[in-house]
């Protein structure tokens, strides 16, 4: 089965890239070098999402806000 995870603007991929390295290493979680992440534990990848999901977030309200 096809991924459901497709970018709608693929140009975003490298930061995004970059955004989930940097939530990585402020949470001290290890990105897998082969890009496998099912040996990464729940919380582990929950921390993840969290941060980024956060980021993004504070990113677009700047963004709204004009600042």
């Amino acid at each position: 089965m096809a991924s459901s995870n497709q970018l709608v603007v693929p140009q975003a991929k490298a930061a995004l890239q970059s955004m989930k390295m940097e939530a990585a290493q402020s949470l001290g979680v290890q990105i897998p070098a082969d890009g496998y992440y099912g040996n990464v534990t729940s919380r582990d990848a929950g921390s993840l999402g969290g941060y980024i999901t956060k980021k993004l977030v504070q990113m677009a309200e700047q963004q709204l806000s004009g600042r």
